[in-house]
């Protein structure tokens, strides 16, 4: 196994564990090659659930760029949802994992299809 899937292993554990669900392995898969090289970044490979500014980036960057959600205030009603199913007292939230989540949050698995 390479460095890509020992994350997507580490990120299907997180999303067992952490957030109470079965990962979807081929949705979790494209989420996480669709982050880039962020993922192996320590710092980019996170969301700071407490960051405002952070979360705004993954309003505008991911919702609405890469999903194409229409802006509104759902979009951080999502997020925050998101949080709260991953653990608001887990320090480490993957950005892989948010983005699964938000992705399975919105219904917006096509985009990966």
């Amino acid at each position: 196994m390479g460095k890509r899937d020992d994350l997507i292993a580490k990120y299907a554990e997180d999303i067992k564990e952490k957030c109470g669900m079965t990962p979807d392995m081929e949705l979790l898969k494209k989420v996480t090659i669709g982050c880039g090289p962020s993922i192996y970044n320590d710092d980019a490979s996170t969301v700071a659930g407490s960051d405002t500014e952070e979360l705004q980036r993954v309003v505008d960057g991911f919702l609405r760029k890469k999903l194409g959600l229409p802006d509104g205030p759902e979009l951080m009603g999502g997020v925050q949802k998101a949080i709260e199913t991953y653990g608001r007292s887990n320090r480490n939230k993957y950005r892989a994992v948010m983005y699964y989540l938000l992705t399975k949050h919105f219904g917006k698995e096509a985009v990966y299809g």
